[in-house]
């Protein structure tokens, strides 16, 4: 099977900024187990695969190298940049169909604003627990940890501050027993969210990272789905004064990202969320993938 692929960094203006996501189109045919066979031999987090759609523009798929997930925000920009740099979609608004739902989008050029489902807010988590996680102290963290979903669940943790952040290293046995206490067994979903202000530049509000269990890459240079989840946490729970914020991840990597984030709705009763960022077309081919493994 042949396809035409792009290589996408998103949530960044240029090339090698960002996260990368290679975008196969009309790869949503492809099997299962080749899927996530692609993702693995890109060594990216994350790769999807387009197709059509009886109920939305466009249908996506997203594969990590172990399982396919229901959503994710730096693939949906990349995608998105990859459609509109094929002039396969104009500017202006179209949805997209995810396992997660139907998600509406806005495309500028190179820039996709993406509107992240109404936030599930779960169980909250022993900051303890967490600490171990991250092989952080318990006084690292400022506010209960907490599971939160816009379309992925992530355990949303806030640190004191950038110290605190930089030191995070992910403990494999500690994450193992968060899914215990969760009851989720694949720890492969559930990986802590850390975050903490200011931003890494002068003009970001909010820095965060994402550190991922094999057979994913050590870490996520930027994450929009648990962007998401992180400013529906914070609007939430009062810790930004107004719902609008710069969203940075990745500069300890260099490969610094930067979304701008809006969250709608009351406190108490949000709708959803609304994550923008830029995209930056890295390299473009033809993909020859089996039928079958």
């Amino acid at each position: 099977m042949t396809f035409e692929f792009d290589w996408v960094d998103a949530f960044s203006e240029t090339p090698f900024g960002g996260n990368g996501c290679a975008v196969v189109h009309g790869g949503a045919v492809v099997p299962y187990d080749v899927c996530r066979a692609y993702v693995r031999e890109t060594s990216l987090v994350e790769c999807t695969f387009t197709g059509p759609s009886d109920v939305a523009d466009v249908r996506v798929r997203y594969f990590l190298a172990s399982r396919e997930i229901p959503f994710a925000g730096h693939p949906t920009v990349a995608t998105v940049v990859a459609m509109r740099a094929r002039g396969l979609i104009s500017d202006g608004r179209l949805t997209l169909e995810t396992a997660a739902g139907i998600v509406p989008v806005e495309v500028a050029g190179t820039q996709v604003k993406m509107t992240q489902i109404a936030p599930e807010f779960g169980a909250e988590v022993p900051a303890g627990l967490i600490a171990r996680v991250g092989g952080l102290a318990d006084s690292d963290i400022i506010a209960p940890p907490q599971v939160v979903s816009t379309g992925l669940p992530f355990v949303i943790t806030v640190l004191k501050d950038r110290a605190a952040l930089d030191r995070v290293q992910l403990d494999l046995q500690a994450l193992a027993d968060l899914g215990t206490h969760l009851g989720q067994p694949d720890i492969g979903m559930l990986e802590p969210f850390w975050v903490t202000r200011p931003g890494a530049t002068a003009a970001g509000d909010t820095f965060g990272r994402l550190l991922l269990a094999p057979p994913s890459p050590p870490e996520d240079a930027f994450t929009g789905s648990a962007t998401g989840a992180m400013a529906s946490y914070l609007w939430r729970h009062g810790l930004i004064d107004r719902p609008d914020f710069v969203a940075e991840q990745g500069h300890g990597m260099g490969r610094p990202g930067q979304a701008q984030v809006h969250v709608l709705g009351p406190r108490e009763a949000i709708t959803g969320v609304e994550v923008s960022g830029h995209g930056a077309v890295v390299m473009s081919g033809t993909v020859h993938l089996p039928d079958r493994l």
